[in-house]
């Protein structure tokens, strides 16, 4: 991340909520071409998330904790606050001073920018302003929230305004917490009903309206430099899996999410700087 941070522009996308074994299926079935054209080798990573539930999973997750490989580790981290002890911080690790790496990146030079979805990036009562704090610049209304059957629409709208507005030469981190996975989202399914609720069904429909709209995004990304891309989930949900419905629980579906990182290319190159792939998160850390 060394090579990264400072020549790059960043994005981190959280798909609240999404769950590995939907984004899997549909990744493997062709039915989110524009996410999987650019998932490394066309395929989620399995992960394990930080949390199991919105706020905490954030909290650690711009800590630098990400959501961590499905596999024995330690594993070394993309960005990590110093902390003596640590096990996860290697030599290619961005190491900052700063408790959380938005605040390290501001730092830095970067326009922080958060362009939120679910309750806790809403702004509203205090504790919906503590994640969207971290940011120097934040956006939500309701359109961007769970309730609404376009606000992923809305918020690509939102961050292709804000990518307008910016002086060329000032680098960027985005972040962008996509509501639409999150209940409720029966309303993406032709012939659902609100009767009827969420289903698994209803979840994989609102991430192929999710893919429908998500180029635009990468396309902004990339408009005006190479962008280094986070795209992954900050947990899943149940439904009704061994009796279970919703998430804040330990299931396997709710602690196991999809990954994925790569590069979006600029106007000039693709700006990789570990090879074709980008870089795996060993190799950048």
């Amino acid at each position: 991340m060394n090579a990264i941070v400072g020549s790059h522009d960043l994005l981190l996308v959280t798909l609240d909520t999404l769950r590995y074994d939907v984004a899997a299926e549909l990744a493997a079935g062709g039915r989110i071409p524009n996410l999987a054209r650019h998932l490394p080798g066309g395929v989620w990573e399995r992960r394990h998330a930080p949390g199991s539930f919105t706020y905490a999973s954030h909290q650690a997750i711009f800590a630098g904790f990400l959501p961590t490989p499905a596999a024995p580790g330690p594993h070394p981290r993309l960005f990590a606050a110093r902390f003596a002890g640590s096990e996860s911080t290697a030599g290619g690790t961005w190491v900052h001073d700063t408790p959380d790496f938005v605040s390290a990146l501001a730092a830095e030079g970067y326009r922080t920018v958060c362009v939120g979805g679910v309750g806790f990036f809403n702004g509203q009562p205090p504790l919906g302003s503590v994640l969207p704090g971290l940011f120097r610049e934040s956006h939500w209304e309701p359109s961007f929230g769970v309730a609404s059957p376009t606000s992923f629409e809305s918020q690509v709208e939102r961050v292709e305004e804000v990518v307008a507005g910016l002086p060329h030469e000032e680098r960027l981190f985005l972040f962008v917490n996509v509501s639409a996975l999150h209940q409720p989202n029966w309303f993406h399914l032709p012939g659902a009903t609100r009767e009827a609720g969420d289903s698994r069904e209803t979840h994989a429909a609102a991430l192929e309206y999710v893919d429908r709209h998500i180029g635009r995004l990468f396309a902004a990304m990339g408009s005006r430099r190479p962008c280094f891309a986070i795209v992954c989930s900050d947990h899943g949900t149940a439904y009704g899996e061994d009796g279970f419905t919703g998430h804040r629980l330990g299931h396997e579906v709710v602690w196991t999410v999809p990954y994925a990182q790569f590069f979006l290319p600029g106007p000039d190159g693709p700006g990789e700087p570990d090879g074709p792939d980008g870089p795996d998160e060993e190799a950048a850390a």
